[in-house]
């Protein structure tokens, strides 16, 4: 029933007319709606015994090149909340696993402790072993976390990679260092490193360059400029004095 009245300045209107309506649902977009379904291919899928693994259905694999699939990180999230069964909806992001964090800060140790052994090869493989653990995160925890943790090891194993004269991947886990956190130092410092022992002084320079538009009074960056445009400026002495020489 439906009726007209009007209330005094002040009044509080205290009924009601009925249960609220529920908010109209928005139109379907035929056309949007043919794109979706022209992009969604059913795939058949097989569970592991416990039910509780996808698997591609012919060859029950997590990641089959054949079939196309790959359900490696959703079997991750199922194991995660298979093992928290009181977990009824993920919590907030600022929550972290601390025991998944200690276990990454120890096997980080331990590939420190090899480091100044002298184990550089060994030492690899501790931070390879930390970085695989780093990235097992939640995927409700705030990426920040997971960034901190990679790109910390991810630096270490470029100084580890360096001392054995493996500049390639020294250099590729300083361009990794500088992908996760672009504002971080350490990484521009990790490139400069290495660029310097690949007999690249004005590319190394180049990178300490950008890594001082982020920390403009960092000590290490700025120490370690000097001593490359030192150096440089020494060989171009020593070049002028051979040309004249020459002459």
């Amino acid at each position: 029933m439906s009726h007209s009245h009007t209330h005094a300045p002040g009044e509080v209107h205290n009924h009601s007319h009925g249960p609220p309506q529920p908010p109209p649902q928005p139109a379907v977009d035929p056309a949007l709606q043919a794109i979706i379904d022209a992009d969604f291919i059913p795939t058949p899928i097989a569970l592991s015994q416990d039910n509780n693994l996808a698997l591609c259905e012919p060859h029950k694999l997590e990641k089959c090149t054949d079939c196309g699939v790959d359900y490696i990180n959703l079997n991750r999230l199922s194991k995660i909340l298979v093992g928290n069964p009181t977990l009824l909806c993920p919590p907030p992001s600022n929550v972290i696993s601390q025991k998944l964090t200690q276990m990454v800060t120890q096997t980080k140790d331990e590939g420190n402790t090899l480091f100044k052994k002298g184990d550089h090869i060994n030492a690899i493989k501790k931070y390879n072993m930390a970085a695989s653990i780093a990235v097992q995160r939640p995927p409700w925890e705030a990426n920040q976390f997971m960034r901190e943790e990679l790109s910390t090891v991810v630096s270490n194993r470029s100084a580890a990679f360096l001392e054995a004269r493996d500049y390639i991947s020294a250099l590729a886990d300083a361009e990794m260092v500088i992908s996760l956190r672009r504002n971080w130092a350490k990484g521009h410092f990790r490139k400069a490193k290495t660029l310097v022992a690949m007999d690249r002084p004005k590319d190394a320079a180049e990178a300490l360059k950008l890594g001082l538009a982020f920390e403009p009074s960092n000590a290490e960056l700025l120490g370690f400029l000097a001593e490359i445009e030192a150096k440089q400026g020494e060989t171009t002495s020593e070049n002028q004095s051979i040309a004249i020489a020459a002459n």
